[in-house]
């Protein structure tokens, strides 16, 4: 049964800031080489176009959001003017190209004063601003806005101590102060039928953005989906359809879902195009089980994946991993370079299955310690638990030529696999504390994670609370030792050597 996730997308996503276990490049060596890291970043930075800026003008400080009139449309009646024309599409023939050894451009003559310096935060956005206000075009307007939005999440905020609170509240509200003309300017092009303002400003209310107390708000955000998709927005008709299927800020309609997700698939949305694969393959949404129209479907989605939709490639590659009686074929080459594309964009359930068919010799894969650790990686450094607890099998043995054993980066990548919820990472972070392995030994604590994993069924940690808490658990390496690591020979480089000497696992 292939279950369909619901991953509304988000503009804006907090980075974790804690501290977390790496590896770095001297843990992956293999013959002098080493596996390429198939993720792609996916940050993408938009910054205003600005049009030409005089210094003399100066910035119109009286300048308020609301009631200005630079935002009506200009004198053509339209607020859109045609696009430019792209200066790269003109014929560059006849141009000799310039000797390699020689510079495109010397720039030996420039150099900064003694007082340059990068311009302060309030002095960007009153360029910005300025520059902003100057201009009728409905996409520089809406540029600026998302910059504000950005900003607001970057304005540097001092260190909170009992002696600068006031400076702390000044502060949140300057970031309040930015999200409120954003959305004040967003709110006026979305008025004026601007697509992507519609869209934007429908994201922010379904994130928290703009909205008392930091709250989702669909009921503020569907219909402004609704507007932009009838625009042609496909992102919006996705949207919409997935507020329709979950009621979000709507009644739980399925046939107004498949309407707004047909509509999206038309304009080959990759999200669309899964979740009406999903939909033909378990009969969802009001629809009949139909497998081959569900493959159909996933394979137009896998064509068109992006970093953001991976799945259909993961589908797929489960697919003909297993295989459907006249629909799927077993086709194990094919699902590994399926998984291996869901990997390169950043998919780590794809990462993670990659990760074990190098470590266990699955699907026709050899056993390579390199590849294993390299997509353990990936999908680890995304906080997949799993992940992450394998990589601390690997790092408790090591792997001779490819990962030194280390019990610290053990104990930290079991940790951080027990905060993400993983009941047997969480006894073996009990264990690891008690016994003293890649930290000091602390019984109380070690306790405290013991219950955690007992309430989460973990039996061996059931059973070591039912002990005498004051008897230590025998060392490493003694007989009948929860962890008990072999003689180091190569063999335990792979996984079939590792589950042996290592029993904790």
């Amino acid at each position: 049964m292939y279950q369909a996730e619901s991953r509304p997308s988000s503009f804006y996503q907090a980075d974790p800031q804690s501290r977390t276990p790496s590896i770095n490049s001297r843990d992956l060596i293999n013959n002098g080489e080493y596996p390429q890291d198939y993720r792609q970043s996916r940050s993408q930075s938009r910054l205003p176009r600005m049009s030409q800026y005089d210094p003399s003008d100066g910035p119109d400080f009286s300048y308020t959001p609301e009631g200005d009139d630079f935002y009506q449309p200009n004198d053509q009646g339209s607020p859109y003017p045609p696009p430019p024309r792209s200066v790269g599409a003109q014929s560059v023939r006849g141009v000799s190209p310039s000797p390699a050894s020689a510079p495109i451009l010397d720039h030996s003559h420039l150099h900064p004063g003694s007082k340059a310096a990068l311009l302060s935060h309030e002095r960007t956005l009153e360029l910005y601003r300025a520059n902003a206000k100057k201009t009728q075009d409905p996409d520089i307007q809406f540029e600026f806005a998302v910059f504000m939005i950005d900003a607001s999440k970057t304005l540097p905020l001092p260190e909170p101590t009992p002696g600068n609170v006031m400076e702390v509240e000044k502060a949140l509200a300057k970031r309040e102060d930015l999200v409120r003309e954003a959305t004040s300017l967003l709110k006026r092009l979305a008025d004026r039928g601007h697509p992507a303002s519609q869209y934007f400003l429908a994201d922010c209310f379904a994130n928290g953005i703009g909205t008392p107390k930091g709250k989702q708000d669909f009921d503020r955000a569907f219909p402004l989906f609704v507007l932009a998709a009838k625009h042609g927005h496909p992102d919006a008709a996705y949207r919409a359809g997935t507020c329709c299927e979950n009621g979000w800020g709507c009644r739980r309609e399925s046939a107004k879902a498949l309407q707004f997700f047909r509509k999206a698939a038309a304009a080959s949305h990759p999200g669309a195009l899964y979740r009406l694969g999903i939909a033909e393959l378990n009969g969802e949404l009001g629809m009949s089980k139909r497998p081959r129209e569900g493959v159909k479907w996933l394979k137009r989605s896998a064509e068109h994946a992006t970093a953001e939709f991976p799945h259909a490639l993961y589908e797929l590659a489960l697919l003909h991993e297993r295989g459907i009686d006249n629909v799927v074929f077993v086709d194990y080459e094919y699902a590994l370079e399926l998984l291996a594309q869901a990997a390169e964009l950043g998919y780590t359930p794809a990462a993670y299955r990659l990760g074990e068919c190098y470590e266990y010799g699955k699907m026709g894969c050899p056993q390579d310690p390199a590849l294993s650790i390299h997509y353990y990686n990936i999908a680890a450094q995304q906080n997949h638990r799993d992940a992450c607890f394998a990589l601390t099998a690997w790092y408790l043995v090591g792997s001779p030529g490819v990962l030194p054993q280390s019990d610290t980066e053990a104990f930290l990548w079991a940790k951080r696999a027990g905060e993400a919820g993983l009941a047997k990472a969480m006894y073996a972070v009990g264990y690891f504390l008690e016994v003293g392995i890649g930290t000091p030994a602390d019984l109380q604590e070690a306790t405290q994670w013991y219950k955690k994993a007992a309430d989460l069924g973990d039996r061996r940690a059931m059973q070591r609370l039912r002990g005498d808490p004051n008897t230590p658990l025998q060392h490493t390496g003694g007989p009948g030792a929860v962890l008990h690591r072999g003689d180091g020979d190569s063999s335990s480089a792979l996984k079939g050597g590792k589950d042996k000497d290592c029993i904790i696992m």
